[in-house]
C-alpha cells in the first residue's frame, strides 16, 4: 500500500525535515516566546554593551564605545598582586559561595 503523501526513497530526509519545519512554525504560531527567552549570552541585546568574544569570534565589527572602553583598559596601570587576591578571595568560584573560594 502506498500513501500518496510516503516520499519516495532518498527524498526521507528532506521529507522530515519539511515536516518538522511545519510543525515548528505551527507550534511557534500556538505557544510564542518572548524576545527575552531567545537572547543569547553570546549575542548581546541591540541595547547591550558589546563583548570582545563577539567582536573576535563572531566577526562582529567593533562599536565606538567598544574601542574607547578598550583603549581606556589599555591605558589602566595594571593591578596589583594584592589587589588580585582580594578580587579571587572575593569570587564565589564554579559555586558561587565567596565562603569557599577556589
Amino acid at each position: 500500500m502506498s500513501n500518496s503523501n510516503t516520499p519516495k526513497d532518498g527524498d526521507f530526509a528532506h521529507w522530515v525535515e519539511e515536516k518538522s519545519e511545519a510543525l515548528k512554525f505551527e507550534l511557534g504560531e500556538k505557544f510564542p516566546v518572548p524576545p527575552t527567552v531567545l537572547v543569547s549570552t553570546s549575542v548581546h541585546a541591540e541595547t547591550g554593551r558589546q563583548k570582545l568574544e563577539e567582536v573576535l569570534l563572531e566577526h562582529e565589527e567593533p562599536t565606538q564605545e567598544f574601542l574607547d572602553e578598550l583603549a581606556a583598559l589599555e591605558g589602566a596601570p595594571p593591578l596589583s598582586d594584592e589587589e588580585l587576591d582580594r578580587q579571587a578571595m572575593a569570587a564565589g568560584g564554579g559555586d558561587g559561595d565567596a565562603a569557599t573560594p577556589e
